[in-house]
């Protein structure tokens, strides 16, 4: 499918990062409550819980397209996105003395696990049933924009995939307007609310 080629391509690119991420960089402060290690271990999640929600099947669907997750993530207790944080603490300490091995690793399992899918399965994910498809184009959106993040946080470009970028910026607008923040995205991409972006 290419909403998976497209994803693993976004995963690959972000591999490629924490392969140039320097020795003394990983105790920076990378994005909220994380570090570099704890967001690259945060964004190394995308890969593994897209693995691991494939033994997760579920009947009905509940979401239906990765705008609709992004939309019901903006809208959840705040208690759940305090528990993303810790596991994106745990997962960087997991990720060892080489993180960029470790994560390579995790690609190459996901695309077995990709190759072995006879259909588009129905799984359940953290906050309802989809279809597996959607969920990866929502592991895209969390490569491509944390891997920007950690770009940023340690001096380095981020070489992601065109076709993932564009991606991410469809996904992200329909979600806005899903929330009703449709306007406020339009100002924002248009240096309306004080953004230094500049596009019209």
């Amino acid at each position: 499918m290419d909403t998976a080629e497209t994803m693993l391509d976004a995963a690959e690119a972000f591999v490629a990062l924490v392969s140039e991420i320097p020795h003394d960089a990983w105790d920076r402060p990378a994005l909220g409550v994380w570090d570099v290690r704890s967001l690259v271990g945060h964004t190394a999640r995308a890969i593994t819980t897209a693995r691991d929600y494939l033994n997760k099947p579920a009947d009905a669907i509940e979401l239906r397209s990765a705008a609709d997750y992004l939309a019901a993530g903006y809208l959840v207790d705040r208690s759940l996105h305090d528990a993303v944080a810790e596991r994106g603490v745990a997962a960087g300490h997991d990720l060892g003395d080489e993180p960029a091995e470790v994560i390579e690793t995790m690609i190459g399992r996901l695309r077995v696990a990709i190759a072995g899918i006879r259909r588009d399965p129905v799984i359940m994910t953290l906050l309802g049933a989809m279809r597996f498809s959607d969920y990866l184009e929502t592991r895209t959106v969390e490569l491509v924009v944390h891997t920007s993040d950690i770009a940023l946080a340690v001096g380095r470009e981020p070489r992601l995939p065109p076709a993932a970028v564009a991606r991410t910026l469809h996904i992200i607008c329909d979600a806005a307007m899903l929330n009703g923040r449709g306007l406020a995205a339009v100002r924002q991409l248009s240096a309306r609310d004080g953004s230094a972006f500049e596009l019209l």
